[in-house]
């Protein structure tokens, strides 16, 4: 039988996928940190296009997704999600996700982190962090029956038949339950949490009727009578999500980055994915394709059928962003350099084992990791290793990894400290360069930010643990509510950075968000470009000029920001380019123009200056494009956000955003209302910093208008700081919030009579306790007094 191979790498999360369910051939659904459920149907079988859709937006993460088989009265059946808001949402695949549910399940105390639905569609069994799994109908939706007696939290549950259901428990147990609650057995037997169960279709060779994952690595097969028949080892991490195909065989997914294909008890492919952690798998068994989702935010659909794989090309970009993906030297071990073979070893060695890793020191003294291929005989590049060493020391859980530290620091005074994690096992320039990404701060802080991690590292020893917390109360996870579960590890390191902290309020300087990774933008947009020909949209494509135009662009931003100044203005041919694909091309493609845009904005007085044949500013224009209207694209949203950002790094640009000020409220108050995209409202939070320097500056401060303004601005400020979770966003919200409160006692009145400042800021530190959140209130305290 022929391999798995790409189908469709489905893109619109914007955090981790961390389940998905394929109920048919034409329709897949995943459930997201985003908070967000999304439909993805079909459009064309050959190759796969499939079409994106919200089909739930809620207000915290969503852990699980399960589907409901169509019946009597709902004739396409129901999605079925749930979690960190402990409710689980029943609703219509069709259904507007600004429409009301069928049904909201409520009873468990904790997340909802797994779902699953009977094989007859007369019942839903859930599990949740709360310690319990729950019995629902299906029809009167009624909680029939609590599973109990678990020690910890139930991470995995399957509806087994009408008369079993099987849980799977951090207390490294499984249990067997009838739907009425009775506990028939318990199975014991896993040496970490069990984290997944599955069924095994009649005649496996080893006559195991369900399978269990665990963090241990392992897949254990097992008969309902609680004998373990079988093994199967290969994996080298936490196993988070177990399957069958219908010709028996199973699929894995975990935390080493792959989906692994098993028959009997051997594997026979292994696909590692561009990911750090491949959260989910599921299989349509119609057709015995799978999809998976991962923490690289993409869906992808496989299949064995070369007529429904993906075009060659699609393939190769999959192959290739697999093979530039960096591997901590900790998945694999401590490595003596010295002693690996070098690249001859690949063509004069065979593996003995489908998914076997071999080390390769490359000529440039690099190491790469090299997979083999049972099916294609072959050795498959899977990434570099990082120069690093394993670390067995307790960490601090942070946006869903683990470090030795998480630093907070100031890049500069008046700037609000930014998280910097870090491992000791990792290169100080490696960890420099992530942060300096993932903030998108301007390169020339790389050897500040390195210095930093150098001086407060030193004399510190890989594997060297610091004082614990408390330790989680019963049926809580160590996993936490951001952070990926480590077996016994409940425990944290507070890092202390060296260097004493300036005070904070008030903010002085603009925040631009300028760094980008050009190539790619520049391939995406070549790329739908193409499609759009294809397509027969040549009036909005780019013709030859076009994309002549783009190249000019490109080596433009590519110079040092100083040459970007105003006596380097960008050609207004180039400006002209951007705005048509802002403007003209679909919703669905703009990202890479409004990425374009924002950089722009920041680079160059020209972008403020630019004015449409109407006469409109950037500003009108990004509001005549619709995006702020179209919530189901929120990172539209978000770049658009951005570009009024970066519009305060130049004069003209701080002239254009005081006089659009009425304009630019208007459309972040439509477009923040209810969303959980993070990092819109983190781009949300930083415009309103730069309106606060902007109001309380020497020049603005004693006007009127700036008090007016900044009565606006803070009531959307109390707003996000109320509903925020992420703490980088109420963070950000605080030193926005105590920057205007600088302005005097009007701001200050209504601060405490009008909005209650002192109950949010409460809450706020009660939600996340961070030590900066606690620096910026106590300093707001001190200016209310």
């Amino acid at each position: 039988m022929s391999e798995f191979k790409l189908a469709a790498s489905l893109e619109g999360h914007v955090d981790d996928v961390r389940s998905v369910v394929f109920p048919r051939p034409d329709l897949v659904v995943s459930a997201s940190r985003d908070a967000t459920v999304r439909r993805w149907k079909l459009l064309t079988p050959s190759p796969p296009r499939y079409e994106c859709s919200v089909s739930s937006h809620g207000s915290a993460f969503i852990n699980a997704v399960a589907y409901i088989p169509p019946f009597s009265t709902f004739k396409d059946g129901l999605i079925v999600s749930g979690g960190k808001n402990t409710m689980i949402e029943v609703r219509e695949p069709e259904k507007p996700h600004g429409e009301n549910a069928e049904r909201l399940l409520m009873g468990h105390a904790h997340n909802v982190c797994a779902l699953d639905v009977s094989v007859e569609g007369d019942y839903i069994v859930s599990g949740s962090w709360d310690g319990t799994a729950r019995v629902w109908s299906i029809g009167k939706w009624d909680c029939e029956s609590i599973l109990e007696g678990h020690e910890g939290s139930v991470w995995g549950v399957l509806a087994y038949d009408k008369e079993t259901i099987i849980t799977a428990c951090a207390d490294k147990t499984i249990r067997i339950f009838t739907p009425s609650g009775k506990l028939l057995q318990t199975i014991e037997g896993n040496t970490d949490v069990v984290r997944a169960v599955c069924r095994i279709p009649k005649g496996h060779a080893s006559r195991a009727e369900f399978a269990s994952a665990s963090n241990d690595g392992i897949i254990r097969l097992w008969q309902l009578k609680g004998r373990q028949v079988g093994e199967l080892l290969g994996h080298e991490s936490f196993i988070y999500s177990l399957v069958s195909l219908p010709n028996g065989d199973l699929v894995s997914s975990g935390e080493d980055r792959t989906v692994r294909i098993w028959r009997g008890s051997e594997c026979i492919q292994t696909i590692t994915h561009p990911a750090i952690s491949v959260w989910g798998v599921a299989v349509c068994t119609q057709n015995g394709d799978i999809a998976s989702g991962s923490s690289d935010r993409i869906v992808r659909v496989f299949s064995r059928d070369i007529m429904r794989q993906a075009e060659p090309q699609a393939i190769q970009a999959f192959e290739d962003a697999v093979k530039s993906s960096s591997i901590p030297q900790q998945q694999v071990g401590d490595v003596n350099k010295e002693k690996l073979p070098g690249p001859e070893f690949l063509v004069q060695k065979s593996g003995t084992r489908e998914g076997q890793v071999a080390m390769i020191r490359e000529a440039d003294g690099s190491v790469t990791a090299h997979q083999w291929s049972q099916g294609s005989q072959q050795w498959m590049n899977v990434g570099t290793v990082v120069d690093a060493v394993g670390s067995s020391g307790k960490k601090i859980d942070y946006l869903g990894k683990e470090y030795d530290y998480v630093f907070d620091v100031d890049i500069e005074e008046g700037k609000p400290p930014l998280k910097l994690p870090y491992n000791l096992s990792q290169n100080p320039y490696e960890a420099a360069t992530k942060f300096i990404n993932d903030n998108e701060l301007p390169i020339g802080y790389l050897d500040q930010v390195a210095n930093f991690i150098t001086t407060n590292t030193q004399g510190t020893s890989i594997g060297q643990s610091s004082q614990s917390q408390a330790a989680a109360p019963p049926g809580a996870d160590p996993w936490g509510s951001e952070s990926r579960y480590r077996p016994g590890d409940s425990s944290s390191t507070t890092a202390r950075p060296a260097a004493i902290k300036a005070r904070l309020l008030p903010q002085t300087q603009y925040l631009s968000i300028k760094s980008a990774n050009l190539k790619t933008i520049q391939k995406k947009i070549v790329e739908l470009n193409e499609q759009l020909l294809l397509e027969g949209a040549k009036d909005i494509a780019l013709n030859s000029e076009g994309i002549a135009t783009l190249q000019s662009l490109f080596k433009y931003l590519e110079q040092s920001p100083a040459a970007n100044s105003k006596s380097s203005p960008a050609p207004s041919s180039c400006l002209n380019l951007v705005m048509n694909i802002v403007t003209k091309w679909p919703p669905s493609q703009r990202l890479p123009g409004l990425d374009l845009l924002r950089l722009l904005a920041a680079v160059t007085p020209s972008t403020s200056q630019y004015r449409s044949i109407d006469g409109d500013s950037v500003v009108e224009i990004l509001e005549k494009s619709k995006i702020f209207a179209d919530k189901d694209r929120s990172n539209n949203i978000m770049l658009a956000i951005r570009t009024f950002a970066n519009l305060f790094d130049n004069e003209e640009g701080r002239r254009l955003v005081n006089d659009k000020f009425e304009l630019i409220h208007c459309l972040v108050k439509i477009s923040s209302s209810e969303t959980a995209n993070r990092n819109l409202t983190i781009a949300i939070t930083t415009l309103y910093i730069n309106y606060a320097v902007l109001f309380t500056s020497t020049s603005n401060s004693g006007l009127s208008s700036s008090i007016d303004r900044s009565l606006a601005v803070l009531g959307d400020l109390i707003t996000i700081i109320s509903s925020a979770d992420d703490p980088e966003t109420i963070y950000r919200g605080l030193v926005a919030t105590g920057t205007l409160l600088t302005l005097g006692e009007e701001l200050q009145m209504a601060a405490k009579e009008v909005y209650n400042i002192d109950s949010v800021m409460k809450e706020a530190e009660r939600r996340s306790k961070e030590a900066r959140l606690t620096s910026v209130i106590a300093e707001i305290n001190g200016l209310l007094k």
